[in-house]
């Protein structure tokens, strides 16, 4: 059976003819230009390009970190581009579970409270937030250094703890800028499994990527250039569903 790709078909993310410009001096930087994309639950997919194609300013937009010039932004049913700044913080909250290369951890807090932490502004009690974060750590296997600040642990182990707050508030879709950017290659293997594991359990998983190692995990390709998509390993002439 053949997935259908249509942009109008349910999607947990579609994008149609998004646009992002940026005024410098008299130019005008097309960092966005004209992109329709539709990104299905349980998706496993990269964006890849070189430094100026679009990939970091398609992060911003999917992660609703930014707003499109022009066009539809619609994430589970929302229209994202209609919302204000107080709604698109909630959506962050709700929706999003953002991992980056630089980890973005609160050196004074313990793995544990930095898992914890972006449960406070769900109002979530405390007792079922040190529950949820535990059983996040557990998830990728730091049960073992909950009580262990940043500096105390590996790169590897403080990119799980990243990984961990993002998966605390069950979010539709992570977002993975340059997850190992940071990492050593047997670590890099170790966070791309993770991902991998992830992935099988049924979480929709977003990477942005200049490492083709990387980007070969996923499976679904989005090559960007200049603003726009070069190629979609995704797209309707993609392939079958296995067993098609």
């Amino acid at each position: 059976m053949r997935r259908d790709w249509n942009l109008n078909s349910v999607a947990l993310i579609t994008l149609d003819a998004v646009t992002k410009y940026y005024e410098m001096g008299d130019q005008v930087v097309r960092a966005l230009d004209g992109i329709d994309i539709a990104v299905q639950k349980n998706d496993y997919m990269a964006f890849i390009g070189s430094s100026g194609s679009g990939k970091s300013t398609m992060l911003n937009i999917l992660g609703c970190l930014d707003k499109p010039s022009s066009g539809q932004y619609h994430l589970n049913g929302k229209n994202v581009e209609t919302l204000d700044q107080n709604q698109l913080s909630e959506i962050r909250n709700l929706e999003i579970g953002f991992i980056f290369q630089s980890f973005n951890l609160l050196p004074r807090a313990s793995a544990l409270g930095n898992v914890m932490q972006p449960l406070i502004y769900r109002n979530v009690p405390y007792g079922q937030r040190k529950k949820r974060a535990l059983e996040a750590l557990q998830r990728v296997g730091l049960g073992d250094r909950v009580g262990h600040l940043p500096n105390q642990l590996s790169g590897g182990q403080r990119q799980r703890v990243a990984i961990a707050r993002a998966l605390v508030t069950d979010p539709s879709i992570l977002l993975a800028d340059e997850p190992t950017g940071n990492l050593d290659s047997r670590t890099t293997v170790e966070i791309m499994a993770l991902f991998d594991e992830l992935h099988r359990e049924g979480q929709t998983l977003i990477v942005v990527t200049h490492e083709d190692e990387i980007a070969q995990h996923c499976q679904r390709v989005v090559e960007m250039k200049d603003g726009k998509i070069a190629h979609d390993s995704g797209s309707p002439a993609r392939k079958t569903e296995a067993g098609a």
